[in-house]
C-alpha cells in the first residue's frame, strides 16, 4: 500500500505527497497531460519535440540541467502517446530548487529561433537514425496506420514525418506551450523524506500562484470498430521476416485492459509460455515471438509479432499463430497457468514499487487515468480476473475481422 495525501490548486495544478523517510532523496515528478494524442495530422511530433525543448533554459536560468547536477541531483523526461514527463531525484535539502525550476519552466520557457533549430536538428537526426535508416524502424508507422482510421494514436510520438518537425514555426511552438504547459494540466508528485507540510508549502509558493493561460484544447474523435481484416506486407532490407496481428482492445482504464493483460503473459511471458513453447521450441517456426498490449488511454492494441526462421514461409507463420489465438478462444485456460502469470505480475509490482522513483510516476500516471488511489488497486484488478474472463475477452476481442496483418518481409 501507498500512502499519498492529494491537493487540488485553484488553478487547476494537482499535488501528491508520499512520504518516505527512509531514504535520504526526494522525487520530484511532474506529468503534463499532452503527448502525441495531442497533436494534428499535419503537426506531429510536437509533444516529442517539447520534451528537448524543455530542458532549453527559461528567460531566468540558461541552464536547466546544471543547476540539478551542483545539488547533486538526476533528472530525466519520456513522452508517449498519451503523456510527457519529467522528473528530479535529488536530496532532500535540495527541494526547494527542483520545484523552483519545475515552476519557472512552467510559466517562462526560453523559446526562440536558437534554441527551435538546435533541438529540430536533434529530432530529426533522431527520427531518421531510429526510423527511417535502422531495419524495421518504420514498422509502427505502418501499424497504426493500419489499426487507426481517425484517432491520433495513427503515428507514433516520434511523429509521423519529419518533415512536419521541419517546417514547425515559432508561432507554432509557442502555441503548443500555451496550450498544454501549464497548472490545469499538470499533476505533481513530490515523493520521498520531506514532509507533507514542507512540500505543501514550496508548492505554494511557487506553483500554486501561476496563472492558466487561455487555451484551446482539441477534441479527439472515437475510433470506430473494425468489420473486416486488414492485410498489408512490405518488403525492406532486412535480415529476417517478422510477422504482426493486431487487434484493438479496450482502453487503459477498462476492465478489459487487465484481462488481455494477462491474456498476453499467458500466451507469451516466459519461455514456458504456450506460443514459445509451442512455436518457438516444439513447432521450431519462430525464432522468437511475443504478445503485449500498448495500454493507452483510449482504443489500446493487443500485439502479436514473431520473428519467422528462414525456411518458415509467413503464410505458415499466420496460420501457425492464428492456431494459437483459436485455441485461447475455445478453452478455458489452467488453473496452474493462470496463478502462474498472477504471481509473476505481483511480484513485478511489488519490486516496481520499491523504486521511489517509480512511486512518484505511478502516483501521478494513476491521478490522470483519474485517481492516484488506483496504485493500489492494481493488484486486486489483476487477482480477481478469472479463465472465464480470459475466454470471454478472447472470443470478444481476437476475431480475425478485428484484426490487422503486417508482413514485413526480407527484399528478395
Amino acid at each position: 500500500m501507498i500512502h499519498f495525501t492529494k491537493h487540488k490548486y485553484s488553478n487547476g495544478l494537482t499535488l501528491i505527497h508520499h512520504l518516505d523517510e527512509t531514504t535520504p532523496f526526494v522525487v520530484v515528478n511532474v506529468l503534463y497531460k499532452v503527448g502525441a494524442r495531442n497533436e494534428t495530422k499535419d503537426k506531429t511530433g510536437f509533444a516529442h519535440l517539447f520534451e528537448h525543448l524543455m530542458f532549453e533554459g527559461t528567460t531566468n536560468q540558461s541552464s536547466y540541467d546544471h543547476p540539478i547536477q551542483q545539488a547533486g541531483g538526476t533528472n530525466n523526461a519520456f513522452t508517449n502517446n498519451d503523456f510527457t514527463n519529467y522528473y528530479i531525484k535529488l536530496p532532500k535539502e535540495n527541494l526547494e530548487l527542483a520545484v523552483w525550476l519545475e515552476a519557472d519552466r512552467m510559466q517562462h520557457l526560453n523559446i526562440n529561433e536558437h534554441s527551435l533549430s538546435t533541438q529540430k536538428k536533434v529530432v530529426i537526426e533522431e527520427f531518421k537514425e531510429n526510423y527511417t535508416n535502422k531495419p524495421y524502424g518504420d514498422v509502427w508507422h505502418l501499424i497504426r496506420s493500419m489499426v487507426y482510421e481517425v484517432h491520433p494514436y495513427q503515428w507514433p510520438t516520434i511523429g509521423k514525418d519529419y518533415s512536419h518537425i521541419r517546417h514547425a514555426s515559432l508561432e507554432d511552438v509557442v502555441s503548443f506551450y500555451t496550450n498544454h504547459y501549464q497548472p490545469d494540466n499538470a499533476i505533481l508528485c513530490i515523493c520521498g523524506n520531506t514532509s507533507l507540510s514542507s512540500a505543501k508549502s514550496i508548492s505554494d509558493q511557487l506553483l500554486g500562484v501561476i496563472e492558466n493561460r487561455d487555451i484551446q484544447r482539441n477534441v479527439l474523435p472515437e475510433e470506430p470498430s473494425q468489420s473486416k481484416p486488414k492485410h498489408k506486407t512490405v518488403h525492406r532490407n532486412v535480415p529476417q521476416d517478422r510477422i504482426y496481428i493486431v487487434f484493438k482492445m479496450p482502453g487503459r482504464s477498462d476492465k478489459g485492459y487487465y484481462t488481455g493483460d494477462i491474456l498476453s503473459d499467458i500466451l507469451a511471458s516466459g519461455k514456458s509460455s504456450r506460443l514459445k513453447h509451442r512455436l518457438v521450441n516444439e513447432l521450431q517456426l519462430f525464432t522468437e515471438v511475443d504478445s503485449y498490449l500498448t495500454g493507452t488511454l483510449d482504443t489500446g492494441m493487443l500485439v502479436f509479432e514473431g520473428k519467422l526462421k528462414n525456411e518458415t514461409t509467413p503464410q505458415k507463420a499466420n496460420e501457425a499463430l492464428w492456431q494459437e489465438i483459436e485455441l485461447i478462444k475455445n478453452e478455458l485456460v489452467s488453473d496452474i497457468e493462470l496463478e502462474k502469470v498472477k504471481n509473476k505480475m505481483l511480484t513485478y509490482m511489488a519490486f516496481s514499487e520499491n523504486d521511489l522513483m517509480n512511486r512518484a510516476i505511478g502516483l501521478c500516471y494513476h491521478e490522470m487515468l483519474g485517481d492516484a488511489n488506483g496504485i493500489n488497486k492494481e493488484e486486486s484488478r489483476y487477482m480477481e480476473i478469472t479463465a472465464m474472463d480470459i475466454q470471454n475477452f478472447a472470443k470478444t476481442y481476437l476475431n480475425i475481422n478485428q484484426s490487422s496483418t503486417l508482413f514485413y518481409l526480407k527484399k528478395k
